[in-house]
C-alpha cells in the first residue's frame, strides 16, 4: 500500500501575513484592506541576475489553507530530506486564500456583506503574496481540487511568470453537470435553513451545514478503499458519525457558502493556449468530482503547448478526490515534471 511516512516531525511553516490597501473585486466591490496569510518553508535563492529562481507556489483547495500541506501523505513524501521539494533546497510558498484560513473572509465580520469574491480575485492575491516577495518567475506552481483550477488560471494570468505547473484533481472548463450539481445542492441546503437568516445568524445554522458537509463527504469518497474499509453497515455509520461530528464543529456557514459560490466564473478553457510552461496535469480514476469517463482532461490537455496528462488508475488504496494530496501516488509525475522543465 502506497503511504507516506508518519512518524517524522511537522514541517516548520512560517507565517506571514500580507496587507494590500484598497484591493479591487471583479465584483465591482472593494476592501480597503485585504489581509492574506501565507505560509513558507525554506529560504529563497537567487541565480547569477539576482532572480530568485527556487520558489514554488502550493495552492490549497476550496475550504482549506496553506497549513493543510503539513499532512504527512504531502509533506513527508515532498519536503523531507532528498524530497522532491526539500525545502533546503525549495522556497515554499502556500497561502491562505482570500476567504479562507487566517486571510480576509466573511466570517470576520461583514458575514454576506464581504465582497462576492471569485477564482480570479484569489488568483490575484496569491500573485500579490509572490510579487511582495520579489520573485518574478515561479519554479512551479502546483494545487490540489481548487489550488488545480487556480494553476491553470496562474498559469494562463502570468505565462511568463512560471516555469512548470501542476495541477492536481480538477477541470479545466467551466462548471457544468453533477460538478455544478452537487455545489449547488450545498449552498441551498445552507440558505433554506431558517437559522441561517441570510448570514446574519448567532450561533451556525446546523441543520442546513449538515446538508452541505454531506454533500462535501460524498464528493470526496472513493467507493473501492471505503467497501474494503467499511463493509458493514455498524461500521459506516460510526465513521460517519465521527466525520460529521468533527466537520460541523468548525464549520462556518457564511464563509462556506462564500468558498463554494466562488468557482461560478471559472472557466480558462478559452485560453489554454496561453499556457507556455510544461504541465503535467493529474487526476484520478476514482474522483466523483472530476469523473473520468467524460474525457474532458484528455481532449483539453492537447491544447496545451507542453502538456501531458495522468490518470491515477483506480485501487484499493488510492482515496478518491483527496487522492491529490497523497503524493506517493503522483510523486514520479512530479520529478519528470522538475525533470524537463529545467531540472
Amino acid at each position: 500500500m502506497l503511504a507516506a511516512t508518519h512518524g517524522s516531525a511537522e514541517p516548520a511553516f512560517q507565517p506571514h501575513d500580507l496587507l494590500i490597501k484598497d484591493f479591487h473585486f471583479r465584483s465591482g466591490e472593494t476592501l480597503p484592506e485585504l489581509k492574506l496569510h501565507y505560509w513558507t518553508l525554506g529560504q529563497p535563492k537567487k541565480d547569477a541576475a539576482g532572480h530568485v529562481s527556487n520558489a514554488v507556489l502550493i495552492l490549497h483547495g476550496t475550504g482549506g489553507s496553506g497549513r493543510q500541506f503539513a499532512a504527512p501523505q504531502f509533506a513527508d513524501v515532498l519536503f523531507a530530506p532528498g524530497g522532491l521539494l526539500d525545502p533546503a533546497r525549495y522556497f515554499l510558498i502556500m497561502p491562505d486564500d482570500i476567504g479562507h484560513g487566517a486571510s480576509s473572509k466573511p466570517s470576520d465580520g461583514l458575514h454576506m456583506r464581504f465582497p462576492k469574491y471569485d477564482y480570479a480575485d484569489m488568483v490575484e492575491g496569491e500573485h500579490a503574496v509572490v510579487v511582495s516577495l520579489g520573485i518574478q518567475q515561479l519554479r512551479l506552481v502546483m494545487g490540489t481540487s481548487m489550488g488545480c483550477m487556480h494553476s491553470f488560471l496562474y498559469a494562463e494570468a502570468y505565462p511568463d511568470g512560471v516555469r512548470a505547473a501542476m495541477p492536481l484533481a480538477c477541470q479545466a472548463r467551466a462548471l457544468g453537470g453533477r460538478n455544478r450539481l452537487w455545489r449547488e445542492m450545498a449552498l441551498a441546503s445552507i440558505k433554506a435553513d431558517p437559522a441561517w437568516l441570510g448570514g446574519e445568524y448567532q450561533t451556525q445554522p446546523q441543520l442546513g451545514l449538515r446538508g452541505a458537509e454531506d454533500l462535501l463527504i460524498l464528493a470526496g469518497q472513493s467507493a473501492w478503499p471505503m467497501q474494503i474499509a467499511m463493509p458493514r453497515g455498524e461500521q459506516v455509520n460510526s465513521w460517519y458519525a465521527g466525520q460529521i461530528a468533527a466537520r460541523l464543529k468548525t464549520a462556518e456557514a457564511n464563509d462556506l457558502i462564500y468558498q463554494i459560490e466562488a468557482s461560478r466564473t471559472y472557466d480558462p478553457s478559452p485560453d489554454l493556449e496561453k499556457i507556455k510552461a510544461p504541465l503535467t496535469w493529474v487526476n484520478s480514476c476514482d474522483d466523483f468530482i472530476n469523473p473520468p469517463e467524460l474525457g474532458l482532461a484528455q481532449t483539453d490537455v492537447k491544447r496545451t503547448k507542453r502538456g501531458r496528462f495522468v490518470l491515477i488508475p483506480c485501487r484499493p488504496d488510492t482515496h478518491g478526490h483527496g487522492t491529490h494530496t497523497w503524493a506517493a501516488f503522483w510523486k514520479t509525475d512530479l520529478a519528470d515534471l522538475l525533470k524537463r522543465s529545467g531540472g
